[in-house]
């Protein structure tokens, strides 16, 4: 993983300013490279052109300088991806050297300019895994930019800047505003031919992936009726899905190199950010199946001290003390046992009754009963609102673009638990230890309710709209991934000089869900006559719960879905009335 920075000028070279170099390195800690080139067009025209990339090195086994240049010919990339398979095979080495030599191959001087946009975009479009990335061509002065179809990598831009025409970069400047999101739509193309230039910036065209990024298959009897057969844990799908999540998992966690400065004494490569909701624990299981038996698997879980939730607490404390206390007495309750449970919120106790603190302990006891030969370690991760409001700028930064209540409140639960800082324990009855995760990698179980209907919204949209109703309620959530959620994420994850892996949303994992019928990964409108007794499960994501129940995981298996805002009790910090959908003041 890497940041990145390229500015366009007519007058002079830009690097970036003090600020923005510090957040880059963030991103990329182990290598901070620099380049500079011009463009001259024949009419006199010229392009001064600054490049810097920051690397977090986690491919290839060795580190590899950015920006890539090749010096013949003064064509230059800045990458920020992980280029797990380029068709027609797996990745093999360091992806962005392999990447660059394509793009060279594919911008050489013999092809025509138009050949060599095709060849170009045909590199692009084969790459399967996360990207983000500016490619200068000098042989033809072009400059593609862009990211990959579900934009699970962030890259801005800038045309405010003067006297810098155009600026990209992985995160916003503080010192400057009018940064946007590059769109996850298509691959950009700048052309520095001065007859298509306007007043010295340069000429943007666009390359689309599709219409739809992700266009879902739509099945006839969707259409035509509200009811599906039934899914069991049995079934082709359920076993399907553990196949391409295992096919998927290989690449992000295997051959991870061993974190600079771990000691040994541990042996930990990889983390899982975990709720001990149902999409990160399948994939803490199944990661146990794919490791080495001697690699630990740290588990980060995060609660928040929300004032508005403990001012409730104190609320209801105050006006149902008396009635609760004489209901309670009446049972046989003592007045120490009545006063202990209403202390919980008001009390250091209060993060262990935070929602994902206790689901994330009881998936972390289900994980060391089915998984007894693996040592995993839950790390709680305790925020107090007072150090929350102390890193809330650094916080908005990152999220820029984004700006509202939603985002920030989602963004600080990523943020503290990307940071991997807090108590330890490796099993429920050993005391907890300050520890902070050594992972460079970091495992996210997003983009699962996209894909197999796991919101409320979408049993919403099937009891409205039917199946054609659920149908287009996911075609909307994937497609709008990574203008809503990824590059946010990416950009707020990052910071800790950690990288953000997807699982659900590898390029095989996600044509087989937007392709499959609605029935092989939801039960909305399934019915069933004289079957046995099978586990009782919703139909918001069915086939993932189906798989967590074969794999042992059964009270994971039924858990209820909830945000992350409320699990960590991030959303609504403040007492009083804000939505999530309010601008950030």
């Amino acid at each position: 993983m890497c940041g990145i920075h390229v500015s366009i000028s007519t007058k002079a070279f830009h690097a970036p300013s003090d600020e923005l170099k510090d957040l880059l390195s963030n991103r990329g800690p182990d290598h901070l490279g620099k380049a500079q080139t011009k463009i001259r067009i024949l009419d006199g025209a010229t392009y001064w052109i600054s490049l810097t990339s920051t690397v977090l090195a986690l491919r290839g086994g060795q580190l590899m300088a950015q920006p890539f240049q090749d010096v013949p010919s003064g064509s230059s990339l800045c990458w920020n991806g992980e280029a797990w398979a380029i068709a027609p095979g797996p990745v093999i080495g360091n992806d962005g050297q392999i990447v660059f030599d394509l793009l060279l191959k594919a911008s050489s001087l013999e092809l025509s300019a138009a050949d060599s946009v095709a060849a170009v975009l045909k590199v692009l479009r084969s790459i399967s895994g996360p990207f983000a990335f500016v490619f200068l061509d000098q042989n033809h002065h072009l400059m593609y930019f862009g990211r990959d179809r579900l934009g699970r990598r962030s890259l801005l831009f800038n045309t405010d800047g003067f006297p810098i025409s155009m600026e990209f970069s992985s995160c916003a400047d503080p010192a400057s505003g009018g940064w946007m999101e590059v769109e996850a739509d298509g691959i950009y193309q700048l052309s520095f031919c001065h007859e298509n230039s306007v007043f010295g910036q340069p000429n943007a065209d666009q390359h689309f992936f599709s219409k739809s990024i992700i266009p879902l298959r739509r099945h006839d009897w969707e259409d035509q009726n509200n009811t599906s057969p039934f899914l069991h844990n049995y079934d082709a799908p359920v076993q399907h899905l553990r196949r391409l999540l295992c096919e998927s998992l290989k690449p992000r966690i295997l051959n991870v190199p061993r974190p600079p400065g771990l000691s040994e004494a541990h042996n930990v490569r990889v983390a899982v950010l975990f709720s001990g909701g149902l999409d990160c624990t399948v994939l803490a299981r199944l990661a146990h199946e794919l490791l080495p038996s001697n690699h630990e698997i740290d588990l980060i879980n995060v609660a928040f001290e929300n004032p508005r939730s403990i001012n409730a607490a104190r609320k209801t404390k105050t006006s149902k003390k008396k009635t609760d206390h004489d209901a309670q007495c009446n049972s046989g309750a003592t007045t120490e046992d009545i006063e202990g449970e209403e202390n919980d919120l008001l009390s250091d106790s209060y993060y262990e009754v935070c929602p994902d603190r206790k689901t994330g302990r009881k998936a972390f006891q289900e994980l060391q009963s089915v998984c007894p030969t693996r040592v995993w370690r839950f790390i709680a991760v305790d925020v107090p609102y007072k150090e929350t409001m102390a890193h809330r700028a650094m916080v908005v930064n990152l999220i820029s673009p984004h700006n509202t209540e939603m985002d920030l409140s989602i963004a600080f639960a990523l943020y503290f638990a990307a940071r991997g800082v807090g108590l330890a324990s490796s099993s429920l009855y050993a005391d907890p230890v300050p520890y902070e995760t050594p992972a460079r990698v970091l495992i996210s179980g997003l983009g699962a309710d996209e894909l197999f209907g796991g919101y409320t919204r979408h049993s919403t949209a099937f009891n409205r709209g039917g199946f054609p109703g659920l149908l287009d309620e996911i075609e909307l959530d994937v497609n709008r991934l990574g203008k809503r959620n990824l590059g946010r994420d990416d950009r707020v994850i990052s910071h800790w000089g950690r990288e953000a892996r997807f699982p659900y949303l590898d390029e095989a994992l996600v044509k087989w869900a937007v392709e499959c019928p609605i029935w092989e990964k939801c039960g909305f409108g399934a019915t069933v006559l004289n079957e046995p007794e099978g586990p009782d499960i919703e139909p918001g994501k069915k086939v993932l719960r189906l798989l967590a129940y074969a794999l042992g995981m059964r009270s994971v298996a039924i858990e209820k879905k909830r945000a992350i805002q409320f699990g960590a009790r991030t959303a609504k910090m403040e007492v009083g009335r804000i939505k999530g959908t309010a601008l950030i003041t």
